[in-house]
């Protein structure tokens, strides 16, 4: 599955210069703008054909400082401000953003955008020889405590996470590069690893204040994500209605809240050469139970149980006397109804044009939820 990318072009004055003709891509994800010409940088999605991405024809705002080529026709776009719109997709913001970045790093690297959507704005930053050697990140004001979990992962396992270089206004930060792959569809080898050294540094943190209340306590909206859509998704109320006591029951097995990466599937770790592993993404870092981490890093897994039961030795050392399996058994729901929350979040944080990068989730995870309750 490929992807049609129609850009409508603005100036840096905002003036409406017109549509480019579309052009194919091979990327599906509506995020991924890595193939677009260097001389545009995309702001926004404005629309596609299709409800949700992947793929489809999909249109975005884009700007330029280039001269606008002859092959433009006609096109139109409301710019009105919008208040809970990023500041990187705004006329201007890219610009502000690479121009601090080259402040840090030096004025002759070359940055190339590579995804930007509701949650983050990435630029891929080449040294003079081409090769990367940094990435200029942009998250919304509701992720704005990812540098901050950075830091203090850093500080009890520096290797385990990406260098942050520096931090900057409106959600900035540059990260060193990191060699290596992106581990999407790793197997079980991989996976403990990433289990066993994270487990290191939830120890560390558990039951402790983390960076001040920086990083922010877990949802637990559940109920009020949940309630619109009880009538229709069959054992939803059930689960609801039972919510409270499962929770207590979760917390009568003793295993203590933690700093949780909060989407710890194994395309989030990268891995170089020598095997050192990387956990990259941590804005969905929250203060919450470890269950959910190792649920989502076994997702999809053939054999997941040496796995779990081996998180949960390690937790069972870790607190002497807890119940580490039956409070994963009793969160294996809650995880889906805690993603249909933070989708919900994401939903009121973000313009409306960006509503089909999650709108379809909401449901979907209450769904996955519910089936585990009737199954």
């Amino acid at each position: 599955m490929n992807r049609q990318v129609s850009l409508v072009l603005v100036d840096s004055s905002g003036d409406v210069l017109g549509r480019l003709p579309p052009l194919p891509v091979d990327m599906p994800w509506w995020q991924e703008v890595g193939e677009v010409d260097d001389r545009y940088q995309v702001l926004r999605l404005l629309y596609g054909d299709r409800s949700a991405p992947p793929g489809g024809h999909v249109t975005y705002l884009a700007e330029t400082e280039a001269a606008p080529p002859h092959r433009l026709t006609p096109g139109t776009v409301d710019l009105t401000p919008h208040e809970r719109r990023a500041p990187y997709a705004e006329i201007g913001g890219p610009g502000r953003s690479m121009e601090w970045a080259r402040q840090v790093v030096g004025a002759r690297v070359t940055l190339r955008q590579q995804r930007t959507w509701n949650l983050s704005a990435i630029w891929r930053v080449d040294g003079t020889d081409g090769s990367p050697v940094a990435w200029l990140k942009q998250v919304p004001k509701f992720f704005a405590h990812e540098p901050v979990a950075i830091q203090e992962v850093a500080r009890v396992a520096p290797g385990l996470v990406p260098p942050l270089m520096a931090t900057g206004d409106e959600g900035r930060m540059l990260l060193e590069h990191v060699p290596g792959r992106d581990c999407y569809g790793a197997g079980v080898e991989l996976r403990e690893a990433v289990a066993t050294a994270f487990h290191e540094v939830q120890q560390h943190f558990a039951g402790h204040p983390l960076a001040q209340g920086v990083v922010p306590q877990g949802r637990r909206d559940f109920a009020a994500v949940a309630d619109p859509h009880v009538g229709e998704i069959d054992g939803l109320g059930q689960l609801i209605d039972g919510l409270e006591q499962r929770l207590a029951d979760v917390e009568a097995c003793g295993v203590p809240l933690t700093l949780v990466h909060g989407d710890l599937h194994p395309g989030n770790v990268r891995v170089d050469g020598d095997g050192r592993l990387t956990i990259m993404d941590w804005g969905d870092s929250t203060i919450d139970h470890p269950a959910f981490d190792i649920l989502r890093l076994t997702e999809g897994l053939a054999e997941p149980v040496p796995m779990l039961e081996a998180w949960a030795a390690r937790w069972k050392r870790t607190s002497p006397g807890s119940e580490p399996l039956r409070a994963l058994e009793l969160l294996r729901p809650v995880a889906a109804l805690r993603a249909a929350a933070t989708f919900a979040a994401f939903l009121e944080a973000i313009e409306p044009a960006e509503h089909p990068y999650h709108a379809q989730d909401v449901v979907g995870m209450l769904r996955v939820a519910a089936s585990m309750v009737t199954s």
